[in-house]
């Protein structure tokens, strides 16, 4: 992972950023890390991640969080 990553999250994470999964890209790959944890990362790819939050805003998720 390259320390000259521009990580970036959403605004719905909270004010002290509590709630944060940032997101960021390297070389061609989408990288992922809670705030709270950033030296664990999750590597994919555009494909993937586009596929997932598609899924996301259908709302095939959304028993996880209720």
């Amino acid at each position: 992972m390259s320390t000259s990553t521009n990580w970036q999250k959403s605004s719905f994470s909270g004010g002290n950023g509590e709630n944060c999964i940032e997101v960021g890209q390297e070389a061609g790959h989408i990288v992922l890390r809670e705030s709270d944890d950033p030296g664990l990362v999750i590597t994919t790819s555009p494909a993937k991640l586009a596929a997932f939050i598609q899924g996301v805003k259908a709302g095939e998720f959304d028993h996880f969080v209720s």
